[in-house]
């Protein structure tokens, strides 16, 4: 088996001659499945290097070196150098955050033509997606629930500027050759989104086989369960690689300044443009944010939208510090409130 058929490029190359590189395809609590020159196998992780704090603890999509064992569990010494990555907040508590996925080329993000539909989600996708390093490809699924979906593409169009958009069946078909344009060999792509928006059905479309297990989503709310329950690097025929797993949803908004910046580019460009170098944005003269939503250029909602998900990013990265602000803005807030209180009664 050739590594490189996974991805494996020669300037991944250490110089630990002994050491076999290979790709993480699967987590298994404390035991991980790899794939190297001799095939498919397990391996664990060396207590020395991992525990000690020397290096990186692996996931899914990435690249270490093993050294092999013929008859056993190989051992994993080394994590090497991630080129993207998606981060959620470590389960265990205080162990910071957790990768999830590591070394995608593309990011699928998943909705449905249905009620899963959100345009916050969406927005929220976009800003991890763009942050993680990879490029972003909203994907719109099952189309046959619909007959009419331009109001769909406006949404999609307010928030994901320059951002490629497909609309696809699983079912019948319909825009999955465009997405066959993504699937080049070594390519890797991580699906993001919702449980029910149809990720099972697609990777078992796009792979002409049903390799997958799939399951309905409940009438009422068109929600649906997790049908993977580890996860998994899942190689394709056609050579191109897709990461499912069921973390996604758990993604916390870990030092997304880059992703805010790609995510919200009709909000950053006001940004920097104030009179004050120390605006808030709520009553001071001179604020460009102010004038841009009054004038119409920028509507309220993406406005909001970016202050929520920069405050989430925050409260992530610093929950006290979040709150003292929070406090403060809200105490602002209220000082404003009550002075305009006092003018009405004053002239009225």
């Amino acid at each position: 088996m050739d590594i490189k058929d996974y991805g494996f490029t020669e300037d991944m190359k250490s110089e630990n001659m002994a050491a076999v590189p290979a790709r993480v395809t699967a987590v298994h609590k404390e035991r991980y499945q790899v794939v190297c020159e001799y095939g498919e196998l397990y391996a664990r992780l060396k207590t020395k290097e991992y525990y000690g704090g020397y290096e990186e603890f692996p996931t899914t999509g990435d690249f270490v070196l093993i050294n092999y064992i013929d008859n056993g569990d190989s051992q994993i010494i080394a994590t090497l150098p991630r080129k993207t990555f998606f981060l959620r907040r470590n389960p265990t508590p205080g162990r910071g955050e957790q990768v999830v996925a590591a070394n995608f080329d593309y990011v699928f993000i998943m909705q449905s033509l249905n009620m899963d539909f959100n345009e916050k989600r969406l927005e929220r996708y976009l800003t991890l997606a763009w942050q993680s390093g990879a490029t972003p490809v909203i994907v719109l699924t099952k189309a046959d629930l619909v007959e009419e979906y331009n109001h769909y593409i406006s949404a999609v169009e307010r928030v994901a500027f320059g951002v490629n958009v497909h609309i696809v069946s699983a079912k019948t078909g319909d825009g999955i050759e465009e997405l066959m344009g993504y699937l080049k060999p070594s390519k890797t792509i991580v699906f993001l989104g919702s449980s029910g928006v149809g990720k099972s059905s697609l990777v078992n479309r796009l792979a002409g086989e049903e390799i997958m297990a799939v399951s309905g989503i409940r009438e009422d709310d068109s929600k649906g369960r997790h049908t993977t329950t580890h996860r998994q690097l899942i190689m394709l025929k056609c050579g191109a690689m897709i990461i499912d797993t069921p973390g996604m949803r758990e993604l916390g908004m870990w030092d997304v300044s880059s992703g805010l910046e790609e995510a919200f580019t009709d909000v950053e460009k006001y940004l920097g443009k104030c009179k004050f170098n120390d605006c808030k944005h709520i009553t001071e003269p001179g604020c460009a944010i102010r004038a841009a939503i009054e004038s119409g250029e920028l509507s309220r909602e993406r406005w909001n939208s970016y202050c929520n998900l920069k405050n989430e990013a925050k409260y992530s990265d610093d929950k006290m510090a979040y709150m003292r602000d929070k406090q403060k803005w809200h105490k602002e807030v209220s000082k404003l409130s009550k002075r305009i209180k006092a003018d009405r009664k004053r002239y009225f």
